[in-house]
């Protein structure tokens, strides 16, 4: 069981951001997730997306730095794994 962080390259609102999740289960990436503070909101229905400050609050936590591909791989793995929402065409973290 682990969760899982990928490099912070997408940019949005002045931020880069990236992809936290659970090779396990949602159960596990939500309570690591309250652990080091990340609200709900930031909750995209198999990860949540955070920023690269709050990136290296999770690896030092414990999450393993992995790379996007990982992260997509880990998640189909799990059975967690859902479509990405698309707004204006763009993925939005």
């Amino acid at each position: 069981m682990a969760i899982l962080v990928d490099d912070a390259i997408w940019p949005w609102r002045d931020r880069l951001w990236c992809h936290m999740v659970s090779d396990t289960s949602l159960d596990e990436l939500h309570a690591f997730a309250r652990w080091i503070g990340i609200p709900e909101r930031a909750f995209g229905g198999d990860h949540y997306d955070i920023t690269d400050e709050i990136r290296g609050v999770a690896v030092q936590e414990g999450a393993i730095e992995v790379s996007s591909r990982q992260v997509v791989m880990a998640l189909h793995a799990a059975g967690l794994r859902k479509r990405p929402t698309i707004l204006g065409g763009h993925h939005q973290p």
